[in-house]
């Protein structure tokens, strides 16, 4: 089949909506499909591959690093109309995925959307909490005029189809348990970082925002340290709170973006990971902590709800009880300062075990159900005219 996949972030920007919509897209094509691949062109020496359509992109204000997609819907038509395909996944609701609604829409094409990022709730950390039902709404009227919205859990399934979102769909996420994996643990990159083999490493891993909630991880880290002398807090990521971080914490360690092996490499010479965010639809840097072997704090919603595990170190506080991270934060820290080495391999393959079976290979398989059985898909068949239809 022939596949289209609208979106407005891609590698190598690095955020989990990017990196889930390439992931989804490999995922296609390791099935053997088409997939045409609709996007903003992210800096001038920006060159389309053959499966690529840029479209002109800008930054988005108050958010650098990211950016919004510009096309009139009626370029998208003609594109479409060239190489016609079967279903259309748009990923984002700025103004690249409003034009690919509307083209898919008057094409009569089946468009699925995907629901990655909870701007309502957005709109308190940016300090315009009036404006979450109007980011809702807005959100609302953009997936319901598709044929599915695709969300990563039961929880987020439900939540929105309590607020009004129709034909909402669950479509789990995966982890690559091989490139995040406890054997790329590194002596020499802990010893970079000061440490020793037993002294112990706090990371945060992820965009470095107010939406975030890093103050939490600031002070959990704090608690610990009082406990724990020795401990130091790296830091893998980039944003706009950086700068007041490291001016005022001079003695946390700044990694900026890591990507690949290095990534994989940072995750698993760690020893514990904090994770207070409270505004993802899903958190897919869990799944990569506990593949790394590594125990993790978190609030008790999307990954976090559905694959943390509760053992001696990690777990999760109610979401909004700062008091209860702060506890588990330093429980666990105290608990793996005290485990021998048996204990520890038992902790990591505790967190391995969490995300056994969440394979890629499966995501992408239901990904292809999904898209091929959307109403008015055109699934693949012999018949010339089904040939012919494609080659619109």
């Amino acid at each position: 089949m022939r596949y289209a996949i609208v979106t407005e972030t891609y590698p190598p920007e690095v955020n989990g909506v990017a990196l889930t919509v390439r992931a989804l897209e490999t995922g296609l094509r390791a099935r053997g499909h088409e997939v045409d691949l609709v996007r903003p062109r992210q800096q001038t020496a920006d060159r389309a591959a053959a499966h690529e359509w840029l479209t002109r992109g800008s930054s988005l204000p108050r958010y650098p690093g990211l950016r919004l997609g510009w096309v009139r819907p009626a370029a998208l038509r003609t594109h479409w109309q060239r190489a016609r395909p079967d279903a259309i996944y748009i990923a984002t609701e700025g103004p690249l995925g409003w034009a690919a609604l509307r083209a898919a829409l008057r094409l009569r094409i089946p468009v699925a959307t995907g629901f990655h990022t909870r701007f309502d709730r957005y709109m308190h950390d940016y300090g315009a909490p009036l404006l979450a039902p109007v980011a809702l709404a807005w959100m609302r009227r953009f997936h319901n005029r598709g044929q599915a919205t695709l969300v990563p859990t039961v929880e987020l399934l439900h939540q929105l189809d309590q607020a009004g979102f129709r034909k909402v769909r669950r479509l789990p996420r995966a982890v690559d348990s091989a490139a995040f994996h406890p054997r790329h643990r590194d002596a020499t990159l802990r010893a970079c970082w000061g440490v020793g083999p037993r002294d112990p490493v706090v990371i945060h891993v992820g965009r470095l925002a107010a939406e975030k909630n890093l103050d939490l991880a600031v002070r959990s880290f704090r608690r610990i340290q009082q406990r724990l002398p020795s401990a130091r807090f790296v830091w893998v990521g980039d944003g706009p709170s950086r700068a007041a971080l490291e001016t005022a914490n001079p003695d946390f360690i700044f990694c900026g973006v890591q990507r690949g092996a290095e990534l994989s490499r940072h995750y698993a010479s760690a020893d514990l990971f904090l994770f207070p965010s409270a505004t993802e639809t899903f958190g897919n840097v869990t799944l990569e902590a506990l593949a790394s072997g590594v125990p993790t704090v978190a609030f008790d919603y999307g990954a976090a709800a559905e694959h943390l595990p509760e053992g001696p170190a990690g777990g999760t506080a109610a979401v909004g009880d700062e008091a209860g991270f702060l506890a588990i934060a330093e429980r666990s820290a105290l608990a793996l300062a005290a485990m021998d080495g048996q204990q520890r391999a038992a902790q990591v393959a505790l967190c391995r075990a969490a995300v056994a079976g969440l394979e890629p290979a499966r995501v992408a398989a239901d990904f292809d159900a999904i898209l091929s059985h959307l109403p008015g898909a055109c699934r693949e068949l012999p018949h010339p005219a089904a040939q012919a239809l494609r080659r619109r």
